[in-house]
């Protein structure tokens, strides 16, 4: 709790939302985290905008590739997962989750490692979103809980 403020720190933070640690001050707002993470690591908004591009590495440095899109949880607006372009020739989108993600000055390093990023299911993109068996088939292969929304597309993720 911040005693300035008498408010708990994760005040209006959601139950579920992704945990996004940040290396660079300057680019997150420099938000103080909580006591037991390291002192240099800051609460990051995250901007789908500022990420596309980023370079994604697996939880020990290995490069998974560039940053693509991001997909949102469609009730919180939080981000799920990333896509990446893998492959020089006949490249496909792979889908990488963000949660846990830690921004770096260069690079976005997730949870999963690219073990688990290259043996995750082929799924093809049906305009913006995926189709309801698609996420649920992502959501298992990474060990995610998943429940389809009560939304008329039953759909969890929408592309931002």
């Amino acid at each position: 709790m911040s005693e300035d403020a008498g408010v708990p720190e994760n005040a209006g933070v959601p139950e579920n939302a992704v945990n996004v640690t940040n290396d660079d001050n300057a680019e997150s707002g420099g938000t103080a985290r909580d006591d037991n993470k390291g002192e240099n690591d800051y609460e990051a908004k995250w901007s789908a905008a500022q990420w596309h591009g980023r370079m994604l590495v697996d939880r020990d440095g290995e490069k998974i590739g560039k940053l693509q899109d991001v997909y949102v949880d469609v009730e919180t607006d939080e981000p799920q997962f990333a896509t990446v372009k893998e492959g020089f020739f006949g490249r496909h989108l792979t889908f990488v989750p963000l949660g846990g993600t830690h921004v770096g000055p260069d690079d976005l390093r997730v949870t999963a490692t690219k073990d688990q990023v290259r043996a995750a299911p082929d799924l093809e993109v049906h305009g913006e979103e995926l189709s309801q068996e698609d996420e649920s088939a992502l959501y298992h292969h990474f060990e995610m809980n998943y429940t389809p929304p009560a939304t008329p597309s039953g759909r969890r993720l929408a592309r931002r």
